[in-house]
């Protein structure tokens, strides 16, 4: 962490130390704190998620042995709709659910690619709940959010809707579909449609 050292001469000599807090806790550069974060792409290149600030963006905990696994489907489905106007949707995927995203992160890869075509952005897996949750779900699930408030990641395909201002306005539970009237209205709404 960084530190910084003020030394006060006028007064004979007092030290005092500044430590910024986290940038999880506070927007920092005027980034606000949900796209605060680096994560790894799938690639494993290093992505800021401060690149998305202007767009409505979707984030999903997602798996590839999941009944709820045909929802890349109608994400894709989103995704194609929408990604012009200002919508991207983010994949986290993550094996905590009934192992059920055991793949590497190159078999993922080929498997969405080669299942259901998605094309927008998936990351490295992570986890979601537990003490090794990654920075990312702890700032989401701490949010008091509707139709779903704070807590813990139910299941694979929960969904965040982050304003294109970077604040968390949505969450919705794994069972909302991609084409779920309400999910798409809230990001129409977001979108400005």
């Amino acid at each position: 962490m960084i530190r910084m050292t003020l030394t006060l001469m006028a007064l004979g000599i007092l030290t005092m130390t500044f430590t910024p807090p986290s940038s999880a806790e506070n927007a920092t550069d005027g980034v606000p704190a949900a796209l605060s974060f680096k994560m790894k792409s799938l690639t494993g290149d290093e992505v800021k998620l401060s690149n998305y600030l202007g767009k409505a963006v979707l984030v999903v905990n997602v798996a590839s042995e999941c009944g709820l696994t045909p929802q890349y489907s109608g994400l894709q489905d989103l995704h194609k709709k929408y990604a012009e106007k200002g919508l991207a949707i983010l994949g986290f995927p993550c094996n905590q659910f009934g192992g059920q995203e055991p793949g590497s992160a190159d078999e993922i890869q080929h498997f969405c690619q080669e299942n259901y075509g998605v094309e927008f952005d998936m990351f490295a897996k992570v986890e979601v709940n537990g003490e090794n949750t990654c920075a990312l779900y702890k700032h989401l699930k701490g949010q008091d959010t509707s139709p779903k408030g704070p807590g813990d990641i139910k299941w694979n395909f929960e969904k965040f809707l982050v304003s294109r201002t970077g604040e968390v306005v949505a969450r919705f539970a794994p069972s909302v579909k991609p084409a779920d009237t309400g999910l798409v209205d809230a990001i129409k709404q977001q979108l400005g449609e």
